[in-house]
């Protein structure tokens, strides 16, 4: 198969995830690789989707495989062997994520510096979410909180929630959602004037200067890294313990995913890069 061909079935990529009826936030440590070197951003972010999209079809169902389902495998194969082989390199690079122990966030990423956090972010992460971030306000003195922590509470932070409010409003025609809540969850006392919606505008990181060769419209710049991994760290994993952990990992599949992209904030600022975000 020539190297066009084998590319065709990259084509319906998207029409068969949205078959699929999944959304996903994509996002990558953008590290000068040997696999880039050979391969756009863009190329990668659709091998991305297919390994993930593949890792899904063969693995995640408990029913019987339609016959849709048994061609689309059938028809992605060989270009799945040429991107098992040529992404072989990942294991043995500094940008790759590591391996999942807890649950499946890194499940059919052939791409090792690449990570997906799926919607509809799931109401019992976005509580657990509120719960953290609440949880800082009240117990850590104000000089010993993240920065980032610092800016949300701000009054003229730039995290004001709207573009999250917007996508909250939004269910697609499949009958897709961003958030499984359709209201925010509201903060108390120094956080009073905040709702999760702040929280995950600050997520989002912020919009990138060269999205249309990345094809990534939001990033985390490098010198951001810090106070990212900073109050991911405090809110994903200080004081949690273990049968905590397990429930949340159990339950769903957004904690782990937010410690896959924890994990991208971590790699990136060691190799002095920036984590695309779309």
């Amino acid at each position: 198969m020539s190297k066009s061909d084998r590319f065709v079935v990259l084509a319906p990529l998207r029409s068969a995830i949205d078959n699929r009826k999944t959304m996903s936030l994509e996002f990558a440590v953008q590290y000068p690789c040997a696999l880039r070197a050979r391969y756009s951003e863009k190329h990668l972010r659709e091998w991305g989707r297919l390994g993930n999209l593949h890792a899904r079809l063969t693995t995640g169902d408990t029913g019987a495989p339609s016959q849709e389902k048994l061609e689309w495998v059938e028809n992605a194969r060989e270009e799945i062997e040429v991107m098992q082989a040529v992404t072989a390199i990942c294991l043995n690079c500094p940008a790759c994520l590591p391996e999942d122990t807890e649950g499946t966030a890194g499940e059919g990423e052939a791409v090792g510096c690449l990570g997906r956090i799926t919607y509809p972010i799931e109401a019992q992460f976005e509580k657990f979410l509120a719960d953290r971030v609440q949880l800082a306000l009240d117990t850590i003195d104000t000089e010993d909180q993240p920065r980032l922590l610092r800016i949300l509470v701000d009054a003229e932070s730039p995290f004001d929630g709207e573009a999250t409010k917007e996508l909250r409003r939004v269910t697609t025609p499949e009958g897709l959602r961003f958030f499984e809540l359709r209201v925010p969850i509201r903060l108390s006392r120094e956080g009073a004037r905040l709702t999760t919606d702040n929280v995950f505008d600050v997520l989002a990181g912020f919009r990138s200067e060269d999205n249309e060769e990345t094809t990534y419209v939001r990033e985390l710049p490098l010198q951001a890294t810090a106070d990212y991994y900073d109050l991911l760290d405090l809110v994903l994993r200080n004081d949690l313990s273990q049968s905590e952990i397990a429930r949340l990992t159990l339950r769903g599949r957004n904690y782990s995913q937010f410690l896959r992209l924890l994990s991208a904030i971590e790699r990136a600022e060691a190799l002095q890069t920036r984590v695309l975000l779309d």
